[in-house]
């Protein structure tokens, strides 16, 4: 049994947008409610996230925007970034901490002390450009691990694959055009942030889907399309943005997946790690808002990385 690594950070929960905002800290409750109930602790490596270090960020963002993060993080109150993004307090520090999870992440598989792992971390990350927070991001946490793989340990090529339901203009800002990297991204179309139709070059595979689609469709573009372009490209490891608000119980969106939808495709993408990226992958958590239904799918998605 691969060993299968959790990285998390007390410091998450403490982000806080406000009430009602979806992007809260019960998340991440949700999150270890189901692992304790489903007997998962027992099987995980748990670690303690710490934080991104400037120059991390800096492989994916700009100087400038680190630097206007920083200069905006409020010592009180709330600080408004866009209409679903916010900082408070405890913001900067929940953000460090989720990018360096996914750094931390990458660190450990490649020494080999865990095979792959997943990082229950928020704020989440592929909606954040290069010099822009949005859609409840600030610091774009898949996008940096894989600069951190690509520039710390010399990786000549990797890969992300995106199956939340809004598609991820942030990491698709940073991969398109750039050598070493490939983009898979399902997303239900048209919805926010109303991109990833237009034509792109070829190190992105985008596979939109309609409203309504089910785990059908995303088995299908799984099959035909990302594993191909996978097979082409021959990453040495993979990267997943784990969105989980495509469940047929999360009301962000319209589509119809479950959790033996979120356990198939991890199956699939580990199946191919296994072979040809040593097992290497590396997961975090971007959306899925329903709690018990989040909960669920990353045990789902847990037991799809361990496998049988």
């Amino acid at each position: 049994m691969p060993t299968v690594g959790f990285f998390t950070s007390p410091a998450c929960r403490k982000h806080d947008m406000g009430n009602e905002h979806p992007e809260c800290p019960e998340r991440l409750d949700a999150i270890q409610d189901q692992l304790l109930s489903s007997g998962m602790e027992f099987v995980l490596r748990f670690f303690d996230a710490p934080q991104a270090a400037r120059a991390q960020l800096e492989r994916v963002h700009t100087r400038e925007y680190v630097d206007a993060i920083y200069s905006r993080a409020p010592s009180e109150g709330i600080e408004v970034l866009d209409e679903d993004t916010r900082m408070c307090p405890d913001t900067l520090t929940a953000a460090l901490h989720a990018a360096g999870a996914a750094v931390d992440v990458v660190d450990k598989v490649i020494a080999g002390e865990v095979n792959s792992a997943f990082c229950s971390v928020r704020p989440p990350g592929h909606h954040a450009e290069r010099d822009k927070a949005m859609g409840f991001c600030l610091f774009n946490n898949i996008a940096i691990a894989a600069a951190h793989a690509r520039e710390q340990h010399g990786l000549a090529r990797v890969a992300i694959l995106d199956f939340d339901v809004h598609h991820g203009n942030g990491t698709e800002d940073f991969v398109a055009g750039r050598e070493g990297y490939l983009l898979c991204s399902s997303f239900q179309s048209p919805l926010y942030p109303f991109t990833g139709t237009e034509e792109l070059p070829d190190n992105i595979v985008n596979t939109p889907l309609e409203a309504g689609a089910g785990g059908d469709a995303l088995r299908a573009l799984v099959d035909n399309e990302w594993l191909p372009a996978l097979e082409k490209f021959q990453p040495q490891m993979l990267f997943i943005s784990a969105g989980f608000d495509g469940h047929v119980e999360d009301h962000m969106a319209q589509l119809r997946f479950n959790e033996d939808d979120y356990r198939w495709v991890t199956e699939k993408l580990r199946e191919f790690a296994d072979v040809h990226c040593e097992g290497r992958i590396v997961s975090a958590l971007e959306g899925g808002y329903a709690l018990s239904a989040l909960g669920r799918s990353v045990v789902a998605h847990l037991k799809g990385l361990i496998g049988n």
